[in-house]
């Protein structure tokens, strides 16, 4: 490895949480201010992404886009 892609090694004691933030409701809140109810939501979320929902509902087939246009 080179010395400009040299990994950077940290002891534990040198380390230091990281705070996630979210928005919440139009504004942004950290995560460890939630309750307990509103820190499981927020694990069981599931993410959005463009590319995989025009995926998703793209016709697989010819058939299907001909079914989809009538």
């Amino acid at each position: 490895m080179s010395a400009q892609t040299q990994a950077i090694q940290l002891s534990d004691d040198e380390r230091q949480p990281c705070e996630i933030w979210t928005r919440v409701m139009g504004y942004h809140r950290p995560v460890s201010s939630f309750n307990i109810g509103k820190k499981g939501e927020f694990h069981e979320r599931r993410y959005f992404t463009e590319g995989a929902a025009a995926l998703a509902s793209a016709p697989e087939t010819e058939m299907e886009a001909e079914a989809v246009a009538a």
